[in-house]
């Protein structure tokens, strides 16, 4: 295996994400997965989404992670280094293959979605990979609980990226992202469930905070500084020991769901990150989770700085819809 070359001098990132990306096979819209001939390629993966929605809002952004030496793992690293991805860290493993992500996309019925993933290269992250220059600088690192469940050595790989994190000063957002087809609730609560009180920001589902038995109160006490809920009816509500504020989604038409809570935690992040108040952070997640819902892929509506102001201004009636 060996480290993915680029040039010497890397610059100090203001982001680091550490977790698996993965090759991803869309249908083409409204056909169902074993009926679809006709597939759109593009990058998956939790991490990787929100590192690329963090480098198009203009913060340098650093991915962690693990690739196969095959076609799959080089557009999946071509990809993220056209957003201005620093990959300069990313393993390339050549006795093990890039995960792939094959699901159909409908606006108004059940996605079917398929992970080959099993002994991916991915699911071979290490702690003695992660090293203290990989952090050094940062004043973020987002991880989310899909990298633990990967397996054993991936679980004691996050482990060792939260003491990095720590001895580095860089703050630490968790976002648990459960999938059940990774485990069962009761792992995802054995494995998962402690990490969320060793974050300084946690983005969580209302449901997947009842799976997990926790609670924005319960989080707040534990030491979690900001504690982000996003709730079945798609508002979500920030609670810190100041307050709680509160952003209803924004109402527009959605072509696929899929990647709407990466979407949410970079717009929110982003927000963070230039010391936005929290209701200003709010509302970033919620504009940029409503870009992304209205294409196809995870990362097709991912807006620039710009095109994060000028949405803003058209979903709060400030500005034309049209931008001439």
């Amino acid at each position: 295996m060996s480290y993915e070359e680029q040039p010497r001098g890397r610059p100090v990132p203001e982001v680091v994400t550490c977790g698996e990306a993965m090759l991803l096979m869309v249908a083409e819209p409204g056909v169902p997965l074993e009926r679809a001939t006709v597939f759109r390629r593009s990058v998956a993966g939790a991490e990787s989404n929100v590192a690329t929605g963090l480098a198009r809002l203009g913060h340098h952004t650093r991915w962690l992670g693990r690739v196969g030496d095959d076609p799959s793992g080089r557009s999946v690293l071509a990809q993220l280094r056209a957003d201005a991805i620093d990959t300069s860290y990313a393993v390339v493993d050549p006795s093990a293959p890039t995960g792939l992500l094959l699901r159909d996309s409908h606006p108004a019925r059940a996605i079917d979605v398929q992970y080959h993933r099993a002994g991916s290269a991915a699911s071979r992250l290490t702690a003695d990979e992660l090293t203290a220059e990989m952090v050094e600088g940062a004043r973020l690192v987002h991880i989310t609980g899909i990298t633990p469940m990967l397996s054993d050595s991936a679980h004691t790989a996050t482990l060792r990226l939260l003491e990095l994190a720590r001895a580095a000063g860089a703050m630490v957002s968790f976002d648990p992202n459960v999938r059940l087809k990774l485990g069962t609730p009761e792992r995802w609560r054995s494995v998962v469930g402690p990490l969320l009180g060793q974050a300084d920001i946690t983005l969580a589902g209302e449901d997947e905070l009842e799976l997990l038995g926790a609670t924005a109160p319960g989080l707040l006490a534990a030491g979690v500084t900001t504690a982000v809920v996003k709730h079945r009816d798609k508002s979500a509500t920030c609670s810190t020991a100041d307050g709680t504020w509160r952003q209803d989604a924004f109402r527009v038409p959605a072509a696929d769901p899929v990647g709407a809570g990466d979407a949410f935690a970079a717009g929110f992040l982003s927000g963070v990150l230039s010391g936005a108040p929290y209701d200003r952070c709010l509302a970033a997640g919620a504009a940029v989770a409503a870009l992304v819902v209205q294409c196809t892929t995870d990362t097709d509506g991912l807006p620039d700085r710009q095109g994060l102001v000028r949405a803003l201004s058209s979903f709060m009636g400030a500005a034309e819809t049209v931008h001439r």
